[in-house]
């Protein structure tokens, strides 16, 4: 899925979107990511079960 596709989906403008993917945030709203997970047809319990959210994963 194009980031374009994902905002015609989601609503979230392309730049957050590019901002997002491109690391330029150090933190997103939870109401984005809810947004972005409609788009993409998930729930958040799904997005945040992802191995990535593990704490040893996590930045300090």
């Amino acid at each position: 899925m194009t980031q374009y596709q994902l905002y015609m989906k989601s609503g979230v403008p392309r730049s957050n979107i590019g901002n997002i993917i491109n690391c330029s945030y150090d933190s997103v709203k939870l109401r984005i990511i809810h947004e972005m997970c409609q788009g993409l047809g998930i729930g958040t319990d799904i997005f945040f079960a992802s191995p990535l959210f593990k704490e040893d994963n996590l930045e300090p």
